[in-house]
């Protein structure tokens, strides 16, 4: 257990400082994450005779990152938003050793400390992987979330460098069926500390690039409040250097790679002899080791077809459409032949086992696929050619034109072709799930979504599914019906939307209609859709202040916070704010403006307590500005010498929710220490799961599951109400996380950790963190549904909601950071070559009191053919699954069941691809899709941090 660190008091550390040429990207051990691919066992053959057994797995650290880039705003869902939280960084609160200062940034916010040239004022912060990620990066193959936080904040590594060393590969046979064979890895001979290089190879070998220089970030930028009154996300064209607002930044690699990287062989033994025959010709689009069927090149502009590899720079270009025409998929691996050229046939390296024939293999870490960022930024068009054009990279920087498709920010699919049966979809190995990020950003430069009022009436929907008007409904008989895309089923156009057709089938006023021509629209709700009037924004605070909170500046840092966020509330009448204070009993205050000063009501009954005023707990913030920041200036003097180390937390977020029930709203928690006291006490089972360790009972991961279900009932009246709970955990002792997170993930809500708290260098972040939950684009008392055309239904649902009917997700917050996952199941078959819908629908109450409906729309192709599912995969949306069912089996399965779950689906989603799609292969060759070469990379990084927490 940490001991407490008094205020002011910076943390120590046992860890010597890096020598100065120090460099992070350097790998001491170039086969680590070799020896890690090897893990997978794809096609691993059986045990043979005198066979060495496989070297144990290493793993690899990502390095730590670089920025001196102006700040960029987040994108991108986080991967799945369940998890423990743990400490979520935010601004650098002044200067630190190691660590440069942004250029042209002055340090400005918060109250700053100052401190001797030799002392460092605690831990280095990164990036939360609780917000969507900035244009250009990619999240840390070593975020790893688990399921019990609300929403999780960590710190992120850079991108691992750049590949180092080029060469060619000789061209393998293809199958009868015209298919290529998939990225094929010749294996060679090993020699002691040597690569050696493919006898195609056409130039040196180069080693790994050191770190990238320049200037280093240790977080976002200092604000003051005088500087932190809104303003754009993105840094504009002519001022780059303008104060950021918005989440923290990510740390990115400022150097760009010299040259292009390209790939050689993986392996480290002698290259198999090949058959003499003529040179082959890599165009300069060409990716290296790509193959294409015999005599027929792929098409240039085909997303799918032939391109460099790592990326080069996309033009800003909208991609060209799905080829309807059956290619092979694409291989990584071998280079393409020139057209009209026989494959030779590759020569075995194996033998029949599988063994290798000369010593044993090793796989060449600088040959084995990446991310690589890539800063130029794409043009995305949702739709071409009347077809749906393949996604961006989510972690890319993209623009997207809304030509019919909704942007991919707002709803992607794993697969973006749909299998017609279920049995395709489990040959695959692959999950089909959207995931539904609908109060996403934008990107600056994108169009804003429209909004479209129907007036008294409402949005013109179908009668049997309900799907409301969307670009792929069918309008016949000269406009008077429409044929729902969702159900099938034939509607009568209301009146006054009824409009003549045009020579192509479509109305003569698509194109003025955003329902009628956008993917994603936003209609103004009726009378109908309200049961009451819409919600105020109501913000509660409620700040822990018990001896520990206070004497480790926990209570003082919350109520600085707090304080300088009161400028950030939404302006206007219908702005509410309420607070309290807690340790053993609830101290509510009286805000009311006739009073002279803010009066203390004290609630000592923590088992059944009560709200002592139905009104003036919570009042209108322009009414009590004055005394609110007077109480916030002056609550740490008031309990300053507390000596009550006992904390209600349970009966008094109770407390505050009676005060809320009649409106709803958000509540916001300062805890610092385990609740022992009142309704929901806790004990300490840290002592216990330690035992269970050492013990080998390997039952660690039961301290993941909440100890009883009173705070889950809890929760689940508060959804009932609308009132979404954050919670912001400043301690430095154990707090059972895995109970008190269960609020906020039903509720909507998130969790911030901060652990071992530090009033030298958290205060800044609490700051930086309390700042954009309340300032970033979020609705209240939301209801969700999707909806997805017949042959298909929604399976489950995945998230931090509460749902108590089984179509409709209760959200009583949701906000811009916040992502749902949508599992999808056929129940019927779907025909080969039409086109499947989904709807996400999301009914909520704006920050000014407005109820909206915003209604995302996705279409995509249904398809028979396996290797076309492999060819459109995303593989970040297929990640996310990973996270998923990693986040779900953790609280109830030891990490290591859990690790070699994920691993198993990985290996499937290969093997079956290796099975049906590249027969022609020695057994011993890794081969990967193109659309899914890094999911191996991803998958080794959730077992590395797996490893790590057990």
């Amino acid at each position: 257990m940490a001991a407490p660190v008094p205020p002011g008091a910076p943390r120590a550390t046992n860890t010597p400082p890096p020598p100065p040429n120090y460099n992070p990207n350097y790998q001491r051990t170039p086969d680590s994450l070799a020896e890690n691919m090897q893990n997978l066992l794809i096609n691993r053959p059986p045990s043979v005779p005198n066979s060495t057994p496989r070297p144990p797995p290493s793993y690899i650290q990502s390095p730590p990152s670089h920025s001196s880039a102006p700040y960029s705003a987040p994108q991108h869902s986080a991967p799945f938003p369940r998890g423990v939280p743990v400490s979520r960084p935010g601004p650098s609160p002044g200067p630190q050793s190691g660590v440069l200062a942004r250029p042209g940034m002055a340090p400005t916010g918060p109250p700053q400390s100052t401190f001797p040239p030799n002392m460092a004022p605690g831990r280095p912060s990164g990036y939360p992987i609780s917000q969507a990620l900035p244009f250009g990066s990619r999240p840390s193959i070593g975020s790893f979330p688990s399921p019990m936080g609300g929403q999780v904040t960590t710190s992120s590594g850079a991108p691992p460098s750049a590949f180092a060393s080029s060469s060619a590969a000789p061209p393998g046979a293809f199958p009868a069926s015209g298919l290529s064979a998939g990225p094929v890895i010749p294996p060679v001979a090993a020699q002691p500390g040597v690569f050696a290089s493919s006898p195609l190879s056409t130039g040196p070998i180069i080693p790994p690039s050191s770190a990238p220089g320049g200037p280093t970030s240790n977080g976002p930028p200092m604000f003051a409040s005088a500087v932190l009154q809104g303003g754009p996300r993105y840094p504009s064209a002519d001022n780059t250097m303008q104060t950021p607002v918005g989440p923290p930044p990510t740390m990115m690699s400022t150097q760009a790679p010299s040259q292009p990287p390209t790939m050689r062989t993986l392996l480290g033994s002698t290259a198999p002899n090949v058959p003499p025959g003529p040179p082959v010709q890599t165009a300069p689009t060409a990716m290296p080791f790509s193959a294409a069927p015999q005599g027929v090149p792929p098409p240039s502009g085909s997303p799918y077809g032939l391109q460099t590899w790592p990326m080069q720079p996309r033009q800003v270009a909208p991609p060209p459409t799905i080829p309807g025409s059956v290619q092979p998929p694409r291989m990584f691996g071998m280079p393409p032949p020139p057209p009209n050229q026989s494959m030779a046939a590759m020569p075995p390296a194996m033998s029949q086992t599988g063994a290798p024939l000369a010593g044993p293999s090793k796989i060449d870490p600088n040959q084995i696929p990446r991310p690589i960022p890539n800063t130029s930024v794409i043009l995305h068009e949702t739709r071409q050619g009347n077809q749906a054009n393949p996604p961006p990279p989510a972690t890319s920087d993209y623009i997207v034109r809304d030509t019919g498709n909704c942007s991919p920010r707002y709803m992607r699919c794993t697969i973006n072709q749909i299998p017609c049966t279920a049995d395709l979809l489990t040959t695959s190995g692959m999950q089909l799930a959207l995931l539904v990020q609908p109060l996403a950003l934008p990107h600056p430069s994108e169009e804003p979504i429209q909004v479209v009022d129907f007036g008294e009436s409402g949005p013109v929907r179908c009668s049997r599914c309900k799907g409301y008007i969307n670009p792929f409904m069918k309008f016949i008989d000269q406009g008077r019906r429409f044929i729902c895309n969702l159900c099938g089923f034939t509607d009568e156009t209301p009146r006054d939307y009824h409009c003549n057709l045009g020579p192509d089938g479509r109305r003569r006023d698509a194109e003025e209609r955003p329902e009628l021509c956008r993917g994603t629209v936003e209609f103004v709700a009726s009378k109908e859709y309200m049961v009451r009037e819409p919600m105020p924004a109501v913000f509660f605070f409620l700040i822990d202040v018990s001896m520990n909170a206070i004497q480790t500046g926990a209570t003082a840092a919350a109520c600085s916070a707090i304080n300088q966020v009161i400028t950030d509330l939404p302006e206007g009448p219908r702005t509410m704010v309420g607070i309290a204070t807690f340790d053993s009993t609830i101290h509510f205050y009286n805000l009311k403006r006739a009073l002279q000063q803010p009066l203390m009501l004290i609630v000592p009954d923590v088992q059944d307590v009560y709200t002592p005023l139905q009104t003036d707990v919570i009042v209108q913030l322009s009414e009590c500005r004055q005394h609110l920041e007077l109480l916030l200036e002056n609550i740490p003097t008031m309990f300053q010498n507390n000596r009550t180390a006992e904390s209600a937390f349970g009966a008094a977020i109770k407390a505050a929710f009676l005060a809320m029930k009649s409106t709803g709203g958000k509540l916001l928690v300062f805890q610092s220490v385990l609740p022992s006291v009142g309704i929901g006490a806790l004990s300490a089972r840290e002592a216990e799961g330690r035992t269970n360790i050492t013990a080998g009972e390997k039952e660690a991961h039961k301290l993941l599951q909440p100890a009883d279900k009173t705070l889950k009932t809890m929760a689940i009246e508060f959804a009932e109400y609308q009132v979404c709970v954050d919670v912001f955990i400043t301690t430095q002792t154990y707090v059972d996380i895995a109970s008190i997170a269960v609020i906020p993930r039903t509720t909507g809500g998130q969790v911030y950790y901060y652990y071992p708290f530090s009033a030298v260098s958290d205060p800044a972040k609490l700051y930086n963190d309390l700042r954009w939950n309340i300032t970033r684009p979020q609705g209240f008392e939301a209801v969700m549904r999707v909806r997805c055309s017949q042959g298909l239904q929604v399976q489950e649902y995945s998230g931090n909601f509460c749902r108590r009917i089984p179509t409709d997700v209760d959200l009583p917050g949701i906000d811009c950071d916040k992502a749902i996952m949508v599992t999808l199941k056929h129940d019927d078959k779907l025909q080969d070559g039409s086109e499947c819908a989904f709807q996400c629908a999301l009914l909520y109450t704006t920050v000014y009191g407005q109820r909206r409906i915003r209604v995302t729309t996705l279409s995509l192709p249904c398809t028979s053919m396996l290797s076309n599912l492999f060819r459109s995969a995303d593989l970040d949306t297929q990640f996310a699954c990973f996270l998923k069912q990693a986040a779900s089996e953790i609280p109830s399965t030891p990490l290591s069941q859990v690790r070699e779950q994920v691993t198993n689906l990985c290996i499937n989603i290969l093997h079956s691809y290796r099975k049906f799609c590249a027969t022609v292969s020695s057994s011993g060759q890794l081969i990967l899709p193109e659309a899914l070469k890094l999911l191996p990379l991803y998958t080794l990084g959730i077992s590395l941090a797996a490893y790590n927490s057990w």
